[in-house]
């Protein structure tokens, strides 16, 4: 973000907050990818999305005089965000669960299958029970599938439930601590440990059968 790189958060939020348009172009400029993103994880298609990344910056002129630092300005952006791109999901009549309660979220989610994947609690979750083969040295054809297989995890995330897939957006892709995400999608920090570990699973599920699947 050029010099804004420079500013630690309230200095970037003064330098907004007086309208330096400097500073709110470098900064629409390094987060409108993660916010784009995240809208595509949440409403039906690309153009959609950009739209809410576009009204997401209306709300950020609109709301800046407004931010008294309870949260990070992060976190404040993309709760607008996700606020957003609810209401226009609903507008569509095509939004699948969003920003659930703590009571609710996962309902719609289903079991956890994936699970079987895994060592049992107590032996180190989170381990493979039968792990991927390891590759062999890079060679053309490795870095080939390589690339591929960025494609599968990609495709595998779409696939999501969008519960599932904001969290792992968040979390695996944005790089937003546990915390912050609890905060954006307003969920409990068990429901957020949960959502990413059911997310998780099926996309290395995926990635698992289609490493099996192209083994020389």
């Amino acid at each position: 973000m050029h010099d804004t790189l420079h500013l630690d958060e309230p200095g970037l939020v003064r330098a907004l907050q007086s309208g330096d348009e400097k500073v709110f172009t470098a900064v629409m400029d390094w987060y409108s990818g993660s916010l784009l993103r995240l809208a595509m994880s949440s409403v039906p298609s690309r153009a959609v999305a950009e739209e809410v990344v576009q009204e997401t910056w209306m709300g950020v002129l609109e709301g800046i005089h407004r931010f008294e630092g309870r949260s990070s300005f992060k976190t404040w952006l993309f709760r607008i965000l996700t606020n957003r791109a609810k209401t226009r999901g609903i507008r569509e009549s095509r939004y699948e669960a969003f920003g659930l309660s703590a009571s609710s979220t996962g309902a719609d989610e289903g079991s956890s299958l994936e699970d079987s994947l895994f060592v049992a609690e107590g032996s180190g979750k989170g381990h493979w029970v039968d792990p991927p083969q390891a590759w062999e040295p890079d060679t053309p054809e490795r870095v080939l599938l390589s690339k591929e297989c960025r494609s599968v995890i990609e495709n595998a995330i779409e696939r999501l439930p969008g519960t599932q897939r904001q969290v792992m957006t968040l979390r695996d892709i944005e790089g937003v601590s546990s915390e912050e995400v609890c905060n954006i999608l307003e969920i409990s920090e068990t429901n957020q440990r949960v959502l990413l570990h059911r997310a998780r699973t099926k996309v290395r599920r995926e990635l698992a059968l289609y490493i099996q699947e192209n083994k020389t």
